[in-house]
């Protein structure tokens, strides 16, 4: 399910206004511990808790941030950077000059604070922004100490001071800005290739179902279709002879019910083999090691074939899948291999069920064959994928070939 942008920025900023609360009421606590007197009224660290939870009030109505986004993230960005400086330098107005009280203290203690609402600028805006954002601040905080300076203030310090956090805040906003750029293109990459997938597997469907229908089709038509039409002209030449020749009409009766009999056997045939028939007839078991020994009969290979005497229930997919990389892999072994002995092995293990197929053929290289356009072996990759399976495949020109099926979770 896609996320809605709105909801993870409302979820950033209720995390943001927390971090803030926590360090509001960290920074009360290291100014009551390490300073003899209390370096700020207590309401100082009210007025910006307060502003903490009104900023966390905000993010908590994903209601409204869904008709008023971009408002909310305005209202949000000047509560969390523009309201901390004018408290911060209105209550630092009212102090007597000490060291806590020098622009670089004053900026050390804002930063945090800045940098959230950075994060948050960077986040959902262009990198423009983010300068406009660092060279506002910077700009606001100047003139808010040049239009309060003391007689005999300094001057030279707050501007060093705006510099170095500027800059800070330049090269960490540039960070963030580019790598949420680049989320964003890969998240528009991803949804492409997604909808090109779905699109994809949707065309695959509709050829695989189309195929189907017509493969049901041929052998409804070679069975079911030929069996009804003759016994409907035979039937027509029973009736036809009913009353005048009691004895034709007769004969031709037995050789319609002879041939609808046929047609059922036909029809029964073709609708069965519509599932691969040894797997209803023997099971998985049994059915393997009929197709290994056939094949291995055919093509005079030494056999050496094991599996467990019973194997836990699995869902018919999971069989199919099973049988059918079996069957396609022996036929290779078979066709391309030019091998001596041929090893077939069917386990299990908890939930998960293993075929295992080696040979000591001639081998081969297996990128090379992926990339030739080969249908064997992507084709069991597939159904291995759609059992929930996996398929490995080790192989070297030379050095015989090793196919290994794995399904976790197939046991019901």
């Amino acid at each position: 399910m896609k996320k809605d942008p709105a909801t993870d920025l409302a979820r950033l900023i209720r995390i943001a206004a927390l971090l803030w609360l926590g360090y509001v009421l960290a920074m009360a606590a290291i100014d009551h511990l390490f300073y003899p007197h209390p370096l700020f009224a207590p309401l100082y660290y009210v007025v910006n808790a307060l502003n903490a939870l009104v900023v966390l009030g905000i993010a908590a109505w994903p209601s409204f941030w869904e008709q008023l986004e971009q408002t909310l993230v305005l209202v949000t960005i000047i509560l969390m950077s523009v309201l901390p400086v004018v408290v911060n330098h209105a209550f630092t107005m009212s102090l007597l000059p000490s060291p806590a009280t020098m622009p670089e203290n004053t900026a050390l203690r804002l930063m945090p604070m800045m940098f959230m609402a950075l994060v948050l600028v960077a986040w959902q805006y262009q990198w423009r922004h983010v300068v406009w954002f660092s060279l506002g601040i910077a700009a606001f905080s100047l003139g808010l100490h040049y239009l309060t300076i003391r007689p005999g203030g300094p001057l030279l310090p707050p501007i060093v001071t705006l510099v170095i956090q500027t800059i800070s805040m330049l090269v960490v906003g540039y960070f963030i800005n580019s790598l949420m750029n680049r989320l964003r293109a890969q998240q528009d990459s991803l949804e492409q290739a997604n909808a090109r997938l779905t699109h994809y597997a949707s065309t695959l469907e509709h050829l695989t179902i189309s195929r189907e229908r017509n493969r049901v089709a041929r052998e409804l038509h070679d069975t079911l279709a030929h069996t009804l039409s003759g016994l409907s002209v035979q039937l027509e030449t029973v009736k036809a002879y009913w009353e005048v020749e009691p004895a034709t009409a007769q004969r031709l009766l037995e050789q319609s019910l002879a041939a609808t009999r046929d047609g059922l056997q036909e029809t029964r045939r073709a609708l069965k083999s519509l599932r691969a028939s040894p797997l209803d007839d023997l099971g998985l078991v049994l059915a393997i090691g009929q197709l290994a020994e056939s094949a291995a009969k055919r093509a005079n290979l030494e056999l050496d074939f094991s599996a467990p005497e019973q194997l836990p229930i699995v869902s018919p997919d999971v069989e199919q899948c099973i049988y059918r990389v079996a069957q396609e892999a022996i036929a290779n072994v078979i066709h391309h291999a030019n091998a001596q002995n041929l090893s077939v092995a069917l386990a299990h293990d908890g939930d998960c069920i293993s075929l295992a197929i080696s040979d000591d053929g001639m081998g081969f290289d297996v990128r090379q064959s992926e990339q030739a356009n080969h249908y064997g072996l992507p084709g069991m990759r597939e159904r291995a994928a759609l059992a929930g399976g996996q398929l490995t495949i080790k192989s070297q020109p030379g050095h015989g070939t090793l196919l290994r099926l794995d399904i976790r979770g197939a046991a019901e």
